[in-house]
This record gives structure tokens, sequence and C-alpha cells, in this order.
């Protein structure tokens, strides 16, 4: 397409979406590739110069792995959840609130934004509790420090938000003991979606989208409602890392949210998702 044609084809979804909240969240190999942080970055400065409200919020499983293993440490996952001891909340915490999330802030900043770093601990903006789970014979597993969310605070969202600041929200939470948890980035962006009443949950994964066949990116599913993904998960369609990323999109679909799953590695997706009529990936309707 010509550009004037492509200016032309966007305009209707910037005035649509004009002065709504976005939540993005951004996770996997993404924040280790430089170039492709710096090119998402880029596009969700552009989202908040052109009227829209972005909220991020990010994970780290691929730098914290790298670290554990740096460290001696052998990662555990059960159903795509990270069993989380004393030391492996330590890493967790320093990787996610240190090192990844002053990175997205710095590249914000980079491309003309104003970046404010934020965690669950902050003005209690994620209140969590102990994330309980069951094997198939009904005997509880131990996750260690993992955490669901109870609370999501948004006072802190909308006054940075009203300010043109854009919140990057990692998914470390504390409970009212203050105990600190790892929650599950795609949970927590789910979450706050809905708590803030967003228009829009996009979740930048490694992966094309929702697929049938996790080995063949041409069986994508290109749209899909509430109700049909409880069927996919009961049947087996999804599974193991996707699992947690379908829950955070059935919670924001609950509150009438529509989720999107597009592949945060091609350059520009959330843009093309968001502003033309064709779009990428998966989209996730209450309805």
């Amino acid at each position: 397409m010509k550009k004037e044609e492509i200016l032309i084809e966007a305009l209707p979804y910037i005035r649509r979406f004009y002065g709504s909240k976005v939540v993005i969240k951004v996770g996997g190999h993404a924040l280790v590739d430089e170039s492709i942080m710096d090119c998402i970055t880029q596009d969700i400065v552009l989202l908040r110069f052109v009227g829209l409200n972005p909220v991020i919020v990010h994970g780290g499983g691929p730098e914290i792995t790298r670290m554990m293993e740096k460290l001696g440490k052998k990662p555990k996952f059960i159903d795509g959840l990270r069993i989380t001891d004393d030391e492996t909340l330590e890493i967790a915490r320093m990787v996610l609130v240190g090192s990844v999330n002053e990175r997205i802030v710095s590249l914000i900043g980079k491309h003309g934004g104003k970046g404010i770093s934020l965690s669950g601990n902050d003005g209690k903006l994620i209140v969590a509790k102990k994330k309980r789970k069951q094997n198939v014979e009904g005997e509880e597993i131990d996750l260690g420090w993992v955490g669901e969310t109870e609370k999501i605070n948004v006072e802190i969202i909308e006054i940075t938000t009203a300010r043109d600041y854009i919140p990057v929200i990692s998914p470390i939470a504390v409970d009212n003991a203050g105990n600190s948890f790892n929650v599950n980035a795609d949970s927590v962006a789910g979450e706050i979606a809905c708590a803030i009443n967003a228009e829009k949950l996009i979740l930048l994964t490694d992966v094309p989208g929702l697929l049938r066949d996790t080995a063949d990116s041409s069986t994508l599913i290109p749209q899909v409602t509430h109700e049909e993904i409880k069927e996919l998960m009961a049947t087996g369609v999804i599974g193991e890392g996707m699992i947690p990323k379908m829950e955070g999109c059935l919670k924001a679909t609950s509150c009438g949210v529509t989720a999107h799953i597009i592949d945060g590695r091609k350059p520009h997706t959330l843009l093309l998702e968001l502003f033309t009529d064709k779009g990428t990936g998966t989209m996730i309707s209450s309805v």
C-alpha cells in the first residue's frame, strides 16, 4: 500500500481508540532481543502521541531462567508457572524490578515518551495471595512464592496516565503482611485491563497467535470468543505455557475487554493489530 493509504486506513481506528486505555503485556524473547524491544517501545510511544493511554506489564521469564542457571539453579515449571523458592524470588525481583523494568523505561525515553517504573509493591498496586494448586490426585503442590492477584489499586495508574506517563509494571506483588510474590505477568495484565476498564489487552508473545497445532503456524485461529477459549482449554488444544495467557485473556474478556495475542518478534505488529483492517494474530472477544 502507498503510505497515504496506510494513514487513511488507520484514521478510523485512531479516532475510535482516542483517549482509551490499552494494556500491553511484553514478554518472552522480545525482552532479550534489544532490537525487538526497541521497536515495540517505539510503537507504544507512538500510541501515546496519537491519543491512546498505554499501560505496559512485562514479564522476564527467559532472563530469570538465564540468571538462575548462572547461579547454578535449575528452573522448574508446572503448567507454565515457575516454582519460586526464597532464592528464586530474589532473582525474579532483581531481574524484573531492576534490569527489565528500567531497560523498558529507558527505551521509552529514547523515543520521546515518559515511562515510569512501577512494581506491584508500589502503593500496593498489586495485592496478592499465595497461589494454591493441586495435582490430578487432588494433592496440593507447593509453588513457593507464586501469587495470584486479589486486588488492583488503580489510583497510581490513573494518576500517571493522566499526566502523560506510560506506566511500566513488573509483576512482583505484595500481600497485607508485606510478603512479596512472583505473579504471572499474563494474569496480572488481564487483571489490570479489567480493573482500569481498558479498551484492549494485547499480549506480545513468541508465537503468531493461538494455534490449533503448536507445530504448524498455518493453524492460526484469527478470532475466538470467551466461551470457545474455555472449550479449547478443556479439550487440551491450549496447554503448557499458553494456559496463563488464556487465563489472563479470560479475565479481561469477562469484563468486556477485547484481548489479542500477537507475535512480538515481528516489527510493528502492535500497530498493525490496532490500526489496520486485517490485523494480525488472534483476537478474543467476550461474545
